[in-house]
């Protein structure tokens, strides 16, 4: 019996199955303001066969963006924009859910209205490069020196993050995810080694567990913290965030939003060529520190998926890139049918060719 295919509850909504369409930037959004468009409705709707749609990141503000043509969820004309997409989504009978994201350290004056970009603190992300705008192409440059957060700016951007939580709210979202995962923003608060601050907010765990906690509450004003998920990366190592111990840090981080009562942990594994291998005692001990959903993402194929989800430590798998090439992922993988290859050049940026002109299996 497939539990791939089963029925599960999140937020008070039943998803169809146990497959996710995780986030991941495309750079469509209309231009000036970052805004969601049509075109981005129909690709959203074409993949609501998903048991749950996670929207690419969605910057906060405008200090919180590290791409170009990445959409924003922070102004009215944003709100209006994404509303098109969750009202075709809901139409479609799918689920979704916006992650709120902030890149901190990665970015570029370029992406930032020509403001410093910020962080934990004032350690670079060397090496790291993100995408501008030049001329209407992505030209690709080092990530800028962050400066370090004032304790009165991170309440500022805590307010920022619930903000966008009741912006996506009054988009129709049925929820949230907070991307606390590779190296953006919230993980530079959390892994040691990027994070030397000396406050309540860096040095032992504890303290750099704060910031994570402070959003996670803020937001679960506006949504029932049921309707909030987290995504967490712990042995990634992407935009140069590096933990001591992995472990000890992950393991405590979903403890305390097992305290907060978070609705799902979407855990990245790291998924490149060598990458370090999660243990399964590792995903057990997440397993036990966790009551609610956990999401499992990273090359999964349907037999890895279904052996996560019958061995226990994962409620629900997502599939990342597959979903690009496949709109009817759900469908192909029932029925076993091949799936298609994304075409690389198209993935950021661009319009219809590569994003919405993929075709569903006959």
């Amino acid at each position: 019996m497939s539990l791939l295919f089963n029925s599960i509850s999140l937020a008070g909504k039943t998803l169809k199955n146990r497959i996710v369409m995780p986030p991941m930037t495309r750079s469509r959004s209309t231009q000036p303001g970052d805004v969601a468009n049509d075109l981005m409705a129909t690709y959203y709707a074409q993949r609501a066969s998903a048991g749950l749609i996670i929207s690419e990141g969605t910057q906060i503000s405008e200090l919180g963006k590290g791409y170009a043509w990445t959409p924003g969820i922070y102004t009215g004309a944003q709100v209006k924009g994404w509303k098109k997409v969750t009202d075709a989504v809901h139409k479609a009978g799918g689920v979704m859910f916006a992650q709120l994201w902030h890149v901190g350290r990665v970015s570029h004056e370029s992406n930032t209205g020509g403001r410093q970009p910020v962080s934990s603190s004032a350690l670079q992300a060397e090496g790291v490069k993100v995408f501008i705008d030049e001329n209407n192409s992505p030209g690709f440059v080092q990530s800028s020196v962050p400066r370090a957060l004032s304790k009165e700016e991170i309440k500022a951007v805590v307010e920022e993050y619930r903000h966008a939580a009741q912006c996506a709210k009054d988009a129709g979202f049925d929820g949230i995810e907070l991307h606390g995962a590779n190296g953006y923003l919230i993980n530079q608060f959390l892994d040691s080694q990027a994070n030397n601050r000396t406050d309540e907010y860096g040095g032992s765990l504890e303290n750099r567990l704060r910031f994570l906690k402070e959003v996670v509450s803020a937001v679960s004003t506006v949504f029932d913290s049921r309707a909030v998920g987290i995504r967490l990366a712990p042995l990634t190592t992407l935009n140069g965030a590096v933990d001591e111990n992995p472990e000890q840090t992950y393991v405590e981080a979903v403890r305390a939003l097992n305290e907060l009562e978070a609705g799902y942990v979407h855990i990245a594994e790291a998924d490149w060529d060598d990458a370090p291998e999660m243990a399964v005692s590792f995903k057990q001990a997440i397993r036990e520190a966790f009551d609610g959903i956990l999401i499992y993402a990273g090359k999964y194929t349907r037999d890895r998926a279904e052996r996560a989800l019958e061995e226990g430590w994962a409620d629900m798998i997502g599939f990342g890139r597959p979903f690009v090439s496949n709109p009817d992922l759900p469908a192909r993988l029932q029925q076993g049918i091949a799936l298609a290859e994304h075409d690389p050049d198209t993935l950021f940026g661009g319009a219809e060719k590569g994003y919405t002109d993929y075709p569903v299996a006959s």
